[in-house]
């Protein structure tokens, strides 16, 4: 894919941070608020980091003939998203839904544990914290209506904000208390890997996230949410026993979000991606060069170790 620039549609927090860890990888970019968005049709790949929804952008987009990268992680708007396929195809585009923090880093990290297996049978994810204030938005309006799950062939609908699980984090975010919630992340990861036969996602939550989340939010979100988190948790076969993996990261959401679409953006301009939509953890993609350069940018692993 020749280099006719990186644009980035988003003006916020993320926004920001995307751009400065294209910075860091050597790119220029073009930041640009929504309403502006149609100065970017003569880039090459584009990332879509402004509040949700993305997909009647990244559509748009697709027609002009420029690859998308969207960092949503509303549940109808990325599946809306992976509809994008054939439009994709036809046009000659890459995609990439969910490259954010979780969805995003989760998908890299269970690519990258994989490779300690023989084969794997579970994922378990779960976040801790928020990005801009779109972000805390999603997070709150994701305690409400119905979360998805994948259990030996079969998707679940539990209610969001059940399932009360104590995940612990890397230092210093610690023990959290987690619960269903409506994320695409079980779409993306069973996309990853067809055969997996369970897997859960959860997030972080207080007891008033939970009896607010179908009202409207209290207080208005903060600029930029504090310290936050990632664990993934993988089950399966090494060396003909059970075994599990668990890795994470403590940093800003938008921080490792903005690292993960711009690492992903570097690997479109510098590898050759067959045309349609993918998430991260898809094994048509460089995802240990994604995971390699969201490092560079800042983005360090913790891995449990323990018996």
């Amino acid at each position: 894919m020749s280099n006719a620039g990186i644009g980035i549609v988003g003006t916020g927090v993320v926004g920001a941070r995307v751009s400065a860890s294209l910075t860091s990888l050597g790119l220029t970019s073009r930041l640009t608020p929504l309403k502006s968005a149609t100065e970017l049709f003569n880039s090459s790949v584009v990332v879509l980091a402004h509040g949700g929804p993305h997909a009647a952008l990244a559509s748009t987009f697709i027609a002009e003939g420029v690859s998308v990268i969207s960092v949503s992680d509303n549940l109808s708007d990325v599946l809306s998203i992976l509809d994008l396929q054939e439009r994709a195809v036809a046009k000659g585009v890459v995609v990439i839904a969910g490259a954010g923090c979780s969805p995003g880093l989760s998908g890299l990290l269970v690519s990258h544990v994989s490779r300690a297996f023989e084969s794997i049978d579970e994922v378990h994810t779960a976040v801790h914290g928020t990005g801009g204030p779109m972000c805390a938005r999603q997070h709150h309006d994701s305690l409400a209506g119905l979360s998805i799950g994948w259990h030996d062939g079969e998707w679940l609908q539990r209610p969001a904000g059940s399932g009360r699980e104590l995940c612990w984090f890397p230092d210093p975010v610690g023990a959290k208390d987690c619960y269903r919630y409506a994320t695409p992340e079980p779409v993306l990861l069973q996309r990853i890997n067809p055969a997996l036969a369970r897997i859960t996602s959860r997030v972080s939550a207080t007891r008033r996230d939970r009896l607010t989340a179908r009202l409207p939010m209290i207080t208005p979100p903060h600029a930029e949410g504090g310290l936050g988190g990632v664990r993934v948790e993988v089950r399966g076969v090494r060396n003909g026993h059970r075994h599990v993996e668990i890795v994470g990261v403590a940093e800003r959401v938008a921080t490792v979000a903005g690292a993960v679409a711009a690492s992903s953006a570097h690997a479109l301009l510098n590898h050759t991606v067959a045309p349609g939509v993918y998430n991260l953890g898809q094994s048509a993609l460089p995802n240990a060069d994604i995971l390699d350069n969201s490092i560079a940018c800042g983005v360090r692993l913790h891995q449990f170790i323990g018996k």
